[in-house]
This record gives structure tokens, C-alpha cells and sequence, in this order.
């Protein structure tokens, strides 16, 4: 019976719960689902980790190569992220070019990169005007169920956190780069943005942590960026239901705290890593 209400109208089977203050899998209109991370998932990347926010799998990896510094930039390196939807991780997507989710996220995430201030871009030139690191960080979603964005954060600075560098020196004779690859540096990481995305659901009804159904059914989504100084580093809503102030401080505070707890298991997978080592 309530196999077929769901099927036969999944917006008032999803409202029967939302009335009661809890979601149809059990959690609460404010409780994200278990989130776990490995990194160094990639043995042939340059840095690589994979996240799972409840059944949303994401896998990163990083692979650096050498290149001239941008005209516009000669004192800096450059990072160029792409976020990938194929196929296989959900139903809903389908075969071809990359899609307008799939585009939105990698801008979403090239504009994070550059508005957080994640590291110094300087870092990552080995000479000014002559040779710079590019570092593509290539996100791949292979189980696809909601909130997406939260995913592509975590797995990319759990990435760029494991990420090693080879050192670089110009030979002065040859003008050509030597790489040293027993000789390698961790990124440094000046900040740690952390993504918390929610759903809106009858223009009030705020949930955090929306899965794929939700998301369809909602009438808005967002999501809420911030860094362990608690600064808003990037807010993203794509149209829908207009919030109220109140509803979106409360929104930033619920993203602040989730900031912590991924803070936490980045620590401790981090931890684990130079531990084992």
C-alpha cells in the first residue's frame, strides 16, 4: 500500500513524513547521511580520494603537468576541475555530451577554487613566465542519488590534501626542467571550504542533505559554502522558491556546523594516512 502511494504521488507520500518533522528514510528535516572518505584511491594519480554521502559515490583524482603559466597570470599555476555525470550513475542521465548538471557543477566548483581562496596559486609556478604545475582534478560520480555539489567539495580538497608534487628545477645550460620524482611536496592548503546543500519543499520546509527523489520534488535547492572561519565562501541557488533572511541564517549556521564535522574526518583520514606511513 504504501509502495503504491509512493509511486502514484511521491510529493503527498514525502509530505505525510515532512508533516511529522522526519524524511522517509528516517532522518531528521536537519540530519545529513553518514559520510565517509579513503583517499589515495588512485595509485597512478598525482592525488586522488572517494566520498560517499549516503549512496552518492564520488571519486577524485589529480593528475599535475608541466605548462606555461597563463599571460595574465605569469607568477601562477592553475587548476582546471571537471565534474563528470556518466551515464551508469543514475538512471536520469543520459548517454552523450556532458549535460547542463554536469557543466554547472564544474563551474560551480572552478569558481569555489578561486573565490575560497583554497591555496596560493603562486605555489604552483616553478619560474615566472617560463613554467607553472596545472593540476586537473578530474570528479567522477559513479552512484548519483542528491546533492552532488556537498560530494564534488569534499572528495576535491580530500584530493588536493593527499596530492604530492615532484620537485622542478631548471637546468641553466639546457633551459630544460629537470623533474626529481623522489623528492615531492605536499599543497599547502589555506583554506578548507566545506559545501552544505538543502531543499525546500512547499516554499517553507527546509531539509538538509536532499537525495535525488527530494531534489526532484523540491521547489528549491541551495547550497551554502564555508571555511573554518566561518565565512560564507560561495551560496548557490539556481532560481526557485525565495527564502527569508531568518530561513537563510539558519541555513548558514546548520553549514557551519556540518563544516566542522567534515573538518573532523578530514583530520582523521588525514591523520590515519601519515600514521600508516
Amino acid at each position: 500500500m504504501a509502495a503504491g502511494f509512493k509511486t502514484a504521488e511521491p510529493l503527498e507520500y514525502h509530505r505525510s513524513f515532512l508533516k511529522e518533522n522526519c524524511r522517509p528514510d528516517g532522518r531528521e528535516l536537519g540530519e545529513f547521511r553518514p559520510t565517509t572518505l579513503n583517499i589515495s584511491s588512485i595509485s597512478t594519480a598525482d592525488g586522488s580520494a572517494m566520498v560517499k554521502v549516503g549512496n552518492t559515490t564520488v571519486i577524485c583524482g589529480i593528475k599535475a603537468e608541466l605548462t606555461v603559466p597563463p599571460s595574465d597570470a605569469p607568477d601562477k599555476g592553475y587548476i582546471v576541475p571537471n565534474v563528470d555525470l556518466p551515464p551508469l550513475c543514475s538512471s536520469r542521465i543520459r548517454p552523450g555530451a556532458p549535460g547542463e548538471p554536469a557543466q554547472a557543477a564544474s563551474q560551480f566548483i572552478a569558481d569555489l577554487i578561486q573565490s575560497s581562496d583554497l591555496i596560493n596559486m603562486e605555489e604552483l609556478c616553478v619560474e615566472k613566465s617560463k613554467l607553472c604545475w596545472v593540476l586537473y582534478c578530474d570528479i567522477m560520480c559513479l552512484d548519483y542519488d542528491g546533492n552532488l555539489l556537498d560530494a564534488c567539495i569534499i572528495v576535491l580538497l580530500a584530493a588536493l590534501k593527499n596530492a604530492r608534487l615532484p620537485e622542478v628545477t631548471i637546468n641553466t645550460e639546457t633551459d630544460a626542467a629537470e623533474v626529481d620524482m623522489q623528492k615531492k611536496r605536499l599543497l599547502k592548503i589555506n583554506r578548507h571550504p566545506v559545501g552544505s546543500s538543502f531543499a525546500v519543499f512547499d516554499d517553507s520546509i527546509i531539509i538538509v542533505d536532499p537525495t535525488a527523489e527530494e531534489e526532484s520534488l523540491s521547489t528549491a535547492l541551495m547550497t551554502v559554502v564555508t571555511d573554518e572561519e566561518e565565512r560564507l565562501c560561495a551560496l548557490h541557488k539556481p532560481g526557485g522558491t525565495a527564502l527569508s533572511a531568518e530561513k537563510l541564517q539558519h541555513c548558514i549556521r546548520r553549514a557551519v556546523t556540518r563544516h566542522t564535522e567534515i573538518r573532523r574526518l578530514l583530520d582523521r583520514v588525514i591523520g590515519s594516512m601519515k600514521t600508516d606511513k
